[in-house]
């Protein structure tokens, strides 16, 4: 445990570098969490992943354009817990390797997280772009039985269907997600246009059924690195299969939210978890 007091917070106990899962071969993977002094205990927790192409980034630096906003403050004023979630860049590791780690984050806090002021029942996944694909792998693959459910996902501009990304890209967009050196293509560890088994089962798509958590989908309809058809699409098959979402296009918006402020769209999402993560919201059978 950190003392928050001494970096100059004051409203908030962190917690560093906990150890969720250890691969041979590998360094440790770790989480780092931060909990409400304010808040009644235990706290729901909202499990952040960052984005990146999955090719970059790391929970201990989040993006500037990101940190202007703080949405990680905003979360814990509105009285969630925040844990910032490690996993394995595609330049490590191939897919499943990533949502493995993400779901070893979800199932130490389902285990441990009484010991650390957190509830275990009460957890959502929240992420953007890499991680917001992450964030709904998480929340569609997930079962209470092996302690990897979750009752909530936030997803932001997230790939959710690799093999249409490529047609549904904008006219604007520069990206080729076909080509073997795309992200798309380094995160299955092979071409992906001559390997549509392996984008699949990396597609959350392929994962939908009724028995989805309730999911907030949100997405710039200006776009050029993940076009806003694959958050649309995800969002037809959840409606199709009877689960809990809501889309959420914001007119005018490129990647990262670029053109439009962000805070609303914090306060939109925080406002989402807030509802389906209430104590008497009950939840989904997983």
């Amino acid at each position: 445990m950190i003392d928050a007091a001494s970096r100059g917070w004051t409203d908030r106990v962190e917690h560093r570098d906990i150890v969720v899962n250890e691969v041979p071969g590998f360094r440790p993977l770790t989480l780092d969490l931060v909990v409400p002094v304010a808040a009644p205990q235990p706290a729901p927790v909202l499990v952040w992943i960052h984005g990146g192409a999955w090719m970059f980034g790391s929970p201990k630096h989040p993006a500037d354009w990101l940190m202007q906003a703080d949405p990680f403050t905003a979360a814990i004023r509105t009285g969630f817990a925040v844990a910032s979630a490690q996993y394995r860049l595609s330049g490590e590791a191939p897919f499943p390797a990533q949502l493995d780690d993400v779901t070893a984050a979800v199932r130490w806090l389902r285990r441990h997280g009484d010991t650390v002021g957190v509830d275990r029942e009460r957890i959502g996944v929240w992420g953007e772009s890499a991680g917001g694909h992450l964030a709904s792998m998480v929340a569609l693959t997930g079962n209470d039985q092996d302690d990897s459910g979750v009752r909530a996902a936030v997803c932001w501009y997230a790939p959710s269907n690799l093999l249409t990304m490529q047609a549904q890209a904008h006219p604007s967009g520069t990206i080729d997600h076909e080509a073997a050196d795309s992200p798309e293509s380094r995160l299955i560890g092979a071409p992906l246009a001559g390997n549509p088994e392996a984008g699949r089962a990396a597609s959350p798509i392929t994962y939908v059924t009724d028995q989805a958590p309730p999911m907030l989908l949100i997405h710039g309809d200006q776009d050029l690195v993940v076009p806003v058809g694959q958050s649309e699409e995800l969002a037809a098959a959840l409606t199709a299969a009877g689960a809990d979402v809501e889309l959420s296009v914001v007119r005018g918006a490129d990647h990262c939210f670029a053109g439009v402020p962000l805070e609303p769209l914090i306060r939109d999402s925080l406002a989402f978890f807030t509802r389906v993560l209430a104590p008497d919201a009950g939840a989904p059978p997983r």
